[in-house]
């Protein structure tokens, strides 16, 4: 007989309520994630992809930031090389948010924490952890995977609408839909800033280096992100690690 380790024994834990309370704490990301996803669809459209490549990244990619870059990228000529790289430079902090997902689901059978941590985004992964008590009952592997199958399907249906409303949409508002980018990033850095001013300074700094690098440097867009963010990142490391020591 399994034993329940977190809740009371009057909880349900069978696999119809598990999927619900997973579709209740996923909802919300699906509802926030729309207008992002179309914000992409058009912009991707607007850069030169067609609707089969715009949804098909959404995909396979599953990276709102990411996706929003190198559709951006993509729009300014950039090399293919280029945009992998940036992307995966971007896209790094999945790993340590898949290793610290893969250690609270450590009862889970490896066939399902591999694939769940596929779906892992900042907003299904911050979810997650304010759920670790599902990776402890029985039948919490549907939790996880509904939760996420909820940001997917959202993040896939919004980039499919944003990809038909691109062959509508009037020229200049279609254009404008470029604002979203830089609007998810500032979303992403302010609270950040809050917490701990250094982040903006890296912030700051990172612009500065990649005004350099591309203005006056004459670099490609694609490598001037690139080297900005990586540069960035070990100044990041240098005032962070001064924080924790102070």
């Amino acid at each position: 007989m399994e034993q329940v380790h977190s809740y009371s024994s009057t909880n349900d834990f069978s696999r119809k309520s598990v999927i619900k309370r997973g579709t209740v704490a996923g909802f919300p990301i699906f509802l926030g994630y729309l207008p992002i996803a179309i914000a992409y669809g058009v912009l991707a459209k607007e850069s030169g992809l067609s609707t089969f490549e715009t949804t098909m990244m959404s995909v396979l990619v599953f990276a709102g930031a990411a996706q929003l870059m190198a559709a951006g990228m993509f729009a300014a000529g950039t090399m293919f090389i280029e945009i992998v790289i940036a992307t995966f430079v971007l896209n790094f902090r999945h790993f340590i948010m898949s290793m610290s997902f893969m250690n609270t689901t450590k009862r889970f059978p490896l066939k399902w924490r591999f694939p769940l941590s596929l779906g892992l985004t900042d907003e299904t992964f911050a979810v997650s952890s304010l759920h670790k008590e599902e990776a402890e009952q029985k039948n919490g592997t549907y939790f996880y995977a509904t939760l996420i199958l909820m940001a997917y399907i959202g993040w896939i249906f919004g980039s499919l609408a944003g990809a038909l409303l691109g062959d509508v949409l009037p020229e200049t508002l279609s254009t404008s839909m470029g604002i979203a980018l830089y609007a998810m990033f500032i979303g992403l850095l302010v609270p950040s800033i809050k917490k701990e001013w250094r982040i903006g300074l890296i912030a700051v700094f990172s612009m500065v280096l990649n005004y350099v690098f591309n203005v006056i440097w004459s670099i490609s867009s694609g490598w001037s992100i690139v080297l900005a963010t990586v540069v960035g990142s070990f100044l990041g490391v240098i005032l962070l690690k001064e924080e924790e020591n102070s």
